[in-house]
């Protein structure tokens, strides 16, 4: 068990959220959360944006461009984590006829989905670790080649911004040690335990722990699951050695029936760890002990 956490506020997600009134969608929206979620008690605020006519996730680099923009020009500081997951859906037409695909298929070049990074330099993005089927689709790929995360790894380590890779499953991990051993993820490495998506690792502690249990040496991490989930695993987590993630991404209800807020998910996160005697880091905290680079 370790002693203290930082917790990450997964504010928005890329799929189509349905059910709730408060997932937020507008950059002002996103921005807000974000903001208010750190006031809560999230030092790292993970970014995706949405159209804002359609609800549905984006990788504009306008988009991104407003969030950030509003949420450094605010009176919080938290660090700002950005999605680099967009620009690799692939939609097949059908069981019996993949080609042509779909036309949600929004599949793009490595260094297309590292943009908005390039532009706005957040101090952490995300990076997919592997390829895997989704559940809100049947046909649909969740498409990380290993050519593609190795540019894409090289590219952030050049603009400085500390990868959070990703892990969705065990083969995962194998490609996050093929990164390190490459030379391209710095001390330490940053790994987020995905769990409980389906078609990817579950939630038992069973397999959480075959995921630590594999993990690269000196390596920071957080574990979070998805869905009901979520707030046992902000008890969980510590006890594990890892950092806590809540969200609306994730997630939509605080309890049985009832809807959440970004901030409410934080608050009921920082609760649960008081509670246990586990200390939540703020935001500079975790910057001196990630080794963050911040930039204008």
């Amino acid at each position: 068990m370790i002693s203290e956490v930082f917790i990450t506020c997964a504010v928005t997600g890329g799929g189509v959220s349905v059910g709730s009134p408060h997932v937020p969608v507008t950059p002002e929206q996103i921005a807000n959360s974000a903001i208010e979620a750190t006031r809560a008690g999230a030092a790292v605020v993970h970014i995706h944006v949405r159209n804002p006519e359609t609800g549905r996730g984006s990788r504009d680099p306008a988009l991104f461009r407003d969030v950030v923009r509003r949420i450094r020009a605010s009176d919080v500081n938290p660090v700002i984590n950005l999605t680099a997951g967009m620009g690799g859906d692939i939609v097949l037409g059908g069981a019996e006829s993949p080609l042509p695909l779909d036309p949600g298929t929004d599949m793009v070049g490595a260094l297309e989905r590292l943009v908005h990074v390039e532009e706005l330099r957040p101090e952490i993005c995300t990076l997919d670790c592997g390829s895997m089927n989704f559940a809100t689709r049947n046909e649909y790929i969740m498409a990380n080649t290993p050519g593609a995360l190795r540019a894409m790894a090289a590219r952030v380590k050049e603009l400085g911004v500390r990868p959070e890779l990703e892990v969705f499953d065990a083969g995962h991990l194998v490609m996050v040690r093929d990164l390190i051993e490459a030379g391209l993820i710095d001390d330490p490495p940053l790994i987020q335990l995905c769990m409980g998506i389906r078609y990817g690792a579950p939630d038992d502690p069973t397999t959480l722990m075959a995921l630590v249990h594999r993990l690269p040496p000196r390596a920071i991490y957080s574990a979070f699951s998805v869905g009901r989930m979520q707030l046992p695993y902000v008890a969980m987590a510590p006890l594990v050695g890892a950092n806590v993630r809540v969200g609306l991404e994730d997630n939509l209800y605080l309890s049985r029936g009832r809807l959440a807020t970004n901030a409410e998910l934080v608050e009921r996160a920082v609760q649960i760890l008081d509670r246990m005697g586990v200390r939540v880091m703020s935001p500079d905290e975790v910057r001196e002990k990630l080794a963050l680079r911040t930039h204008g």
